[in-house]
């Protein structure tokens, strides 16, 4: 195994559009799959966009958005993101953090997943944070240390969807876009030698011009509340075909203990 600390690799320029497709495969005990358009940004957390006037209703980044933590007015989300490693017993990095999330849409928000990479003070890559939102408005954070190529695993700690509980172990492929823009990361749910659930997100960085972000509203008009509305509709699927439900457990950790590779 290479330390992810010997890693260095130029990544995507920020800010940075992306538009994606994700799909979504369920394998059992009902077989379901379904994919979607949608829209992030690939942003230095200290250096977040804001848009002209008439664009800013279209992506409004807020610190609040993102971590566990209850609100505290004004702070940013580099803060509330060095706060959050803090008290889950971890060094915030020394060095820039870039993070794969979408922004508020209309007043609106909804991140399924959100990537936060963060470097040392060398540039290399030192841990990547995976954070977690239901549908329900509960938020979880996952630290991992991945191997060279941005893969990790971790246990299942946090309840998404109604129709899977919190057993099981997770594989991660959360490698940073790099200089040629392509993002590509998956999660995989494991029980024993089965993969109940596949989720994958694929795309390309586009250049965060005035028009750009003008044509993304256009191809994927308020992407977050579509994204919440299509999750919704294929649970209402899913449960009109019988598919058991798992009821919410009670006082859910708001992180998990940081995770290194083992492969």
């Amino acid at each position: 195994m290479t330390d992810v600390a010997e890693v260095i690799s130029p990544s995507a320029p920020t800010p940075s559009l992306v538009p994606t497709r994700i799909v979504h495969t369920r394998t059992g005990p009902v077989r379901h799959s379904f994919a979607y358009r949608s829209q992030s940004w690939f942003v230095d957390v200290e250096e977040l966009p804001r848009l002209p006037r008439m664009l800013a209703p279209f992506a409004r980044f807020r610190g609040d958005d993102h971590f566990p933590e209850p609100p505290t007015p004004d702070q940013s989300l580099r803060q509330r993101l060095d706060d959050h490693l803090v008290g889950a017993g971890v060094t915030p990095p020394a060095g820039r953090v870039t993070a794969l999330l979408s922004p508020r849409v209309a007043g609106y928000v909804f991140n399924p997943l959100s990537v936060f990479w963060c470097h040392d003070a060398d540039e290399r890559l030192c841990l990547i944070v995976a954070e977690v939102h239901n549908t329900y408005g509960g938020r979880h954070c996952y630290l991992l240390t991945p191997d060279r190529d941005g893969r990790a695993h971790t246990d299942k700690r946090f309840y998404v969807s109604p129709f899977n509980d919190v057993s099981g172990r997770y594989d991660l492929s959360l490698p940073e876009p790099g200089a040629d823009g392509r993002v590509a990361l998956s999660v995989t749910l494991r029980r024993d030698d089965e993969q109940p659930f596949v989720a994958t997100l694929r795309g390309r960085t586009v250049q965060a011009s005035t028009g750009a972000v003008a044509r993304a509203q256009l191809r994927t008009p308020l992407a977050p509340l579509l994204v919440a509305g299509r999750i919704r509709l294929q649970g209402i699927r899913l449960w009109l075909r019988r598919l058991p439900i798992h009821p919410r457990p009670e006082n859910p950790r708001r992180h998990s203990p940081r995770t290194r590779t083992d492969s």
